[in-house]
């Protein structure tokens, strides 16, 4: 699925790198190749896992299962979450 059909049908999904700091959402699908997904994974990023964007732009840093983890821009490009609205 492209990052174009998703966000055409539902604006709240969205890459990983496109929230906002201080932003959350759950994963929904990951994109890619089997041995990213698969890491990925391993590192927290579930589908169904929440994750929040804490800071970045060509490095994402983000909480996911309560802990802190840095992404390439690319990689995040590759989780695609449901945007959820959060109280700070």
């Amino acid at each position: 699925m492209s990052s174009s059909a998703f966000t055409d049908t539902d604006p709240r999904r969205l890459p990983l790198c496109q929230l906002s700091a201080g932003e959350s959402g759950r994963v929904y699908e990951l994109t890619g190749e089997g041995t990213f997904k698969q890491r990925i994974r391993e590192l927290g990023f579930g589908e169904s896992a929440m994750v929040t964007k804490m800071s970045g732009q060509s490095t994402v840093i983000c909480r996911v299962n309560g802990t802190r983890v840095a992404l390439s821009h690319g990689a995040a490009s590759q989780i695609l979450v449901e945007c959820c609205r959060t109280s700070r």
